[in-house]
């Protein structure tokens, strides 16, 4: 068990800190826009942050998917099999790329639109939108070479790949915002540069790997149609789990936005806090994903259940550890979060439900791990779509009931049975792996 308990580890802090390097980005394009001059600078940028955090979250399912796919050909030890899923993957990320650049002009101004802003922060996101769109096909392309990398359980790649990324950012935004006055336009083409730098990076890294294959992949192999209908399937499953998630915290802000301005800035300041420790949750979903599909793909019902073992009882003791912290610590991490004295009251009025919440998710984070290792996608969508209906059926009831205090508990009811409904198929799941035919 220790051997498993070092495997975990190996690769989830690498996984760890490649999140972490996310809110840092953010952080310098936050510093820069806000030092342009007029706050609507600073709005545009966030606005068209908002507005590619949702087109581009849209389509995870490319990551998820590769990952899954691309861990189970790496147990097997089937190189052939490897390349196929990276093209497959490659050519959809393209695809999809193309499409959103065909129609940016529409989709951009009517995302914006319902977003809502001033005229001159509209502008600015509008422009900022305009040059960032162009690294759509290189975005999405990174996702499937993030899911490649992480399947192959060549964490530390990943790791570096994400650091050089951000180090193209963060040097392009300060020579084009700093030096060259290139103010929103200069933050946007930063990005740009950077998403097509990591992209010609990762390629260069997956064909290295790739040359090793036994025998080059033919068309015909690649638009193979049985396997490109699973593939559909797979993501569109996972499309469906993402849209249910998100569906989730839209609603949970919108409710809480009704309650007013302070209840939505004293969530958002909680959730902030959820977001730091899911960084460190995602990690070890993520290298469970590696190791699962790694274990199915060899088929080793043995070491999926160690797997399973080792890293659910890590995952949950760093989880205790988040909750004990925000339970201690949790009123003074709150006043560096924000200076509103009435935000701030808020937001420990109801910390209490925020500092649970690690541990009250974990089963959720390690369990969306498995079942994207295992590829089992359609469990993965209904088990977020009867937890997403709970919690909405919990959040009218309880909210006019108790308040934000409701709200909380219906969030934290959504999350527990994110993991308890993904539970339940555990069993199942463990059978078809030790099963003579394979996980599909």
């Amino acid at each position: 068990m220790p051997h498993w308990y070092r495997r975990v580890f190996v690769l989830a802090i690498p996984l760890i800190l490649s999140n972490l390097t996310q809110p840092l980005l953010s952080t310098v394009d936050t510093v820069l826009s806000g030092h342009l001059p007029g706050a609507a600078s600073l709005g545009g940028v966030a606005l068209g942050g908002i507005f590619f955090n949702a087109v581009f979250w849209t389509f995870g399912f490319l990551r998820m998917g590769t990952t899954g796919l691309v861990a189970q050909a790496y147990g097997a030890r089937d190189t052939h099999a490897l390349r196929l899923h990276l093209i497959r993957a490659l050519l959809i990320a393209a695809a999809i790329g193309a499409l959103i650049l065909a129609v940016q002009r529409p989709l951009i101004s009517a995302v914006i639109t319902l977003l809502g802003a001033s005229p001159a922060v509209r502008a600015n996101a509008l422009v900022y939108c305009g040059i960032r769109i162009w690294s759509a096909p290189a975005a999405l392309a990174n996702y499937v070479i993030l899911g490649d990398l992480l399947g192959r359980q060549r964490a530390r790649t990943a790791l570096a790949l994400q650091v050089a990324i951000n180090l193209v950012n963060v040097a392009a935004a300060l020579l084009l915002v700093l030096r060259l006055h290139w103010g929103v336009a200069g933050i946007a083409t930063a990005t740009l540069l950077a998403d097509w730098t990591g992209c010609a990076l990762g390629l260069a890294l997956t064909h290295h790997t790739g040359a090793r294959a036994a025998a080059p992949v033919t068309w015909r192999e690649i638009v193979h149609a049985p396997s490109l209908r699973s593939l559909f399937a797979l993501n569109r499953d996972i499309l469906l789990r993402t849209a249910g998630l998100v569906l989730a915290y839209a609603w949970f802000t919108r409710t809480g936005a009704r309650a007013g301005d302070a209840v939505l800035a004293a969530n958002a300041v909680l959730l902030n806090l959820h977001l730091i420790a899911s960084y460190a949750l995602d990690g070890f979903a993520n290298a469970t994903e590696a190791l699962v599909g790694e274990a199915i793909g060899a088929r080793r019902a043995a070491d999926f259940r160690a797997v399973l073992r080792a890293s659910t009882t890590a995952a949950f003791a760093v989880a205790a550890l988040a909750s004990l912290t925000y339970f201690a610590c949790g009123h003074w991490l709150i006043g560096l979060l924000t200076s509103d004295a009435a935000v701030a009251a808020l937001a420990r009025t109801f910390l209490p439900w925020a500092a649970a919440l690690p541990l009250i998710s974990v089963l959720g984070f390690q369990l969306d791990g498995v079942f994207i290792g295992a590829t089992r996608a359609r469990d993965l969508r209904n088990s977020m779509l009867t937890s997403v209906a709970a919690f909405l059926l919990l959040a009218f009831a309880l909210q006019h009931v108790f308040g934000n205090h409701g709200l909380w508990a219906a969030f934290c009811v959504f999350n527990v049975l994110r993991g308890l409904t993904l539970a339940l198929r555990v069993p199942r799941l463990a059978r078809l792996i030790a099963a003579p035919t394979p996980v599909s």
